[in-house]
């Protein structure tokens, strides 16, 4: 029997557009000899239609597009992932179909809420065993059920029951079920890909079946990115892997199985991605499917020559260079909907000058070294490029206020203000630009600055999109050293050399990030003890593994809590962002903190007094 998954790069709500995916996928199959196709988790909705799921209608209407795709299936069996009402209450289901006909709908037991996860928000965990659903005055199985297929015995995992201790493939192996699928949803995060074949392998083993796992694809529905995973195990060996991060519509991966017997394993395994690697992909696949899915004609980006600024720079130049790679010139403007561009431009280089703005606006604070990197970065990869400068409208705004307040502002009196108003005087500027060409204003805040509010709002933090904003500060700067290397960015060579600064202060007090803040690498420690293993202040400090004296390690943690706490109205603001890593800052995907808070008083006490050196350390 030939068995396949498909991963799908669908689009919330977007009927249309979900059901095509459908379809090519399920005529791709059947040219294949597919017997078997297994589809991802809520693929005629979309998985993140967030609250529109407590919408009747919607239900409904993905019921009618199930029932267009059901002609399509003579011949093959397919899961078709839709939300179902049930007595009143929303479930999250798979419906699985063979020769035109529904056998019945499998309804999720586990529902994650956790991080960006937030199903049982809108669904109903299923405890109800196999009950019976009424369409049409057809009665159909409801529920927990198993399906006899010639020689499979199909049981289901949707997504999250197979990451849980009682997972519902406990009680399957029971029944002698000797196939698995498990239509997923599961969000990309850095070093995900390998648990998951780990998963997949192991439960074959395990549970002595053929188990076939197959993942959603793409920028789906804003902040979230699927790698497109598609993993077959049987009995401990690996079958079959899929393509990640394509830009696709849609790719099958599919392989021959004996379901009553063994068989060796392919050899089919995948080289195994660097961080850096993923994370290129990750973000290039993101801002690909943004680009289209918002129907902009572009990107432009306020480049200070710094790292952020920079590393989004190389970002987008990526993503159409590998766009490229994959779908060719007509395919990659055909799917950003560019085809105005198609006798214009004939190559990648090309096509980012029309598809990236990056501007230098300088202020007499900035240097020649941040001007010097920004211009040959940009030229470097063929993006249109303009530089100004912004000192006429920051003198006018001091001026003003100067006069109203009778009196003149200082560096030593209103370091802040003279600060924030160079940054919120560029916004204007370049929010006019992207309005003009129709595109997509990237801002440049990363988690690092997210997390101690290291950014001016309505300054800095303008922008539609935020696509570094779930990683660190540490990361990226690294990054972009890989990226001049092994991805031949050699515009990158000034950037690399420069140490991280604002520029916002005169150039004599040679102001950089980390003398604002702290080391980076210990900013990024302390955040992940608190955010991601939950520590108190203390513990952190009894935890923190750094060959700084413990006085200044002191300073540090009561800094970063004391910026945490005031700066959360901050993130609140922060444009909607790419997920990354294994957590984020975003109050709307991951973290959520209070706006007002006892800001940590008391928890702090003690790690004051040792940052003042009037307290031994315990």
């Amino acid at each position: 029997m030939k068995i396949a998954g498909a991963t799908l790069n669908q689009t919330p709500l977007d009927w249309s557009n979900n059901l095509t995916n459908i379809k090519n996928a399920i005529v791709q199959a059947k040219k294949d000899n597919v017997s078997i196709l297994c589809l991802p988790e809520l693929c005629i909705t979309g998985y993140g239609c967030e609250d529109m799921f407590l919408y009747p209608w919607v239900a409904e209407r993905a019921l009618d597009e199930l029932k267009k795709a059901l002609p399509l299936t003579s011949g093959i069996t397919v899961t078709l992932g839709l939300p179902m009402w049930y007595q009143t209450k929303i479930y999250n289901t798979i419906c699985l179909v063979k020769d035109g006909q529904i056998l019945g709908f499998q309804a999720k037991q586990t529902l994650p809420n956790y991080g960006v996860h937030y199903e049982q928000r809108w669904f109903t965990p299923w405890n109800q065993g196999q009950q019976k659903l009424e369409i049409n005055g057809i009665s159909y199985q409801f529920g927990d059920y198993i399906y006899n297929i010639d020689e499979a015995v199909i049981g289901f995992e949707i997504c999250e029951e197979a990451w849980i201790e009682d997972r519902p493939a406990c009680r399957l192996v029971e029944q002698k079920v000797n196939l698995i699928l498990n239509p997923s949803a599961s969000h990309f995060a850095l070093n995900k890909e390998k648990s998951r074949e780990n998963l997949v392998i192991s439960s074959s083993k395990d549970f002595n079946c053929t188990y076939v796992y197959a993942n959603q694809l793409g920028n789906e529905a804003g902040r979230i990115i699927y790698d497109g995973d598609v993993i077959i195990g049987q009995k401990g060996q690996l079958l079959a892997l899929g393509n990640r991060f394509s830009k696709k519509s849609f790719c099958l991966t599919s392989t021959e199985v004996y379901l009553n017997g063994h068989q060796n394993s392919s050899g089919d395994e995948r080289r195994s991605l660097s961080l850096f690697q993923q994370f290129t992909k990750a973000v290039t696949l993101g801002l690909f499917d943004y680009l289209r899915k918002s129907y902009s004609k572009g990107f432009v980006l306020s480049l200070s020559g710094g790292a952020d600024s920079s590393s989004l720079l190389v970002l987008v130049a990526e993503m159409v260079k590998s766009g490229v790679d994959e779908l060719g010139v007509e395919g990659f403007l055909k799917q950003v909907n560019r085809e105005d561009l198609l006798t214009q431009v004939s190559s990648s280089e090309e096509i980012i000058s029309k598809l990236l703005i990056a501007a230098y606006q300088g202020s007499k604070n900035s240097s020649e070294a941040t001007l010097q990197s920004a211009k040959s970065l940009a030229e470097s990869v063929g993006a249109t490029f303009y530089h100004w400068t912004i000192d006429q409208p920051v003198e006018v705004a001091v001026q003003v206020v100067e006069k109203e307040l009778g009196r003149k502002l200082s560096w030593d009196t209103d370091d802040i203000a003279l600060q924030n108003i160079q940054a919120r005087s560029r916004s204007p500027i370049i929010w006019m630009l992207a309005n003009i060409t129709s595109s997509i204003l990237l801002t440049t805040s990363n988690r690092s600055e997210g997390s101690v509010g290291y950014t001016t709002m309505d300054g800095d933090s303008s922008g539609s999109l935020a696509p570094i904003a779930g990683i660190n500060k540490s990361f990226l700067v690294e990054w972009l050293r890989w990226a001049e290397k092994e991805l031949g960015y050699t515009g990158l060579s000034y950037v690399n050399k420069l140490i991280p600064t604002a520029e916002l202060r005169p150039k004599e007090n040679l102001q950089t990030d980390e003398q604002d803040l702290m080391p980076y690498p210990v900013l990024q420690q302390i955040e992940m003890l608190f955010i991601r293993e939950r520590l108190s202040p203390k513990a952190i400090f009894d935890k923190l593994n750094t060959e700084i004296d413990k006085q200044r390690i002191a300073g540090y943690i009561v800094k970063f809590f004391k910026l945490w706490t005031r700066n959360q109205w901050k993130r609140e603001r922060i444009a909607p962002s790419f997920h990354l890593d294994d957590y984020n800052v975003d109050p709307r995907s991951w973290f959520r903190f209070p706006i007002l808070s006892g800001g940590f008083y008391d928890e702090l006490k003690e790690l004051e007094q040792i940052a003042k050196g009037n307290q031994s350390i315990t």
